[in-house]
């Protein structure tokens, strides 16, 4: 058995949720230049994905790295994040989450 999941096709910004299971949680992000996501902590394992673009991170309040497109990055549970696209005209990321964040509010 097979199971398809679309993701939004776009060059506006987006952040949607792909697969939400307990073993793994998939979420699709397009980020203008210039745009970033409210800081947070990881709420998971998680994976980043740079499929276009670059992405700057600052993790746990360390110097940025920028990161390009073809780049896997992962990113411990509760680890402080500051996720912004500073120098492409649009940034796509795929972030999984494994196990899914639920797991972890047990």
């Amino acid at each position: 058995m097979s199971k398809i999941y679309n993701y939004t096709l776009t060059d506006q910004k987006t952040i949607e949720k792909i697969v939400n299971e307990d073993v793994v949680m998939i979420n699709h992000m397009v980020l203008p230049k210039g745009d970033c996501l409210p800081v947070h902590k990881a709420n998971s394992n998680v994976y980043m994905i740079v499929a276009d673009g670059e992405i700057t991170l600052e993790l746990n309040e360390e110097a940025p790295v920028t990161y390009e497109k073809g780049s896997i990055i992962n990113i411990d549970y509760d680890t402080l994040m500051n996720i912004c696209n500073k120098t492409s005209e649009r940034t796509e990321l795929f972030v999984v989450k494994a196990p899914g964040p639920d797991k972890y509010n047990l």
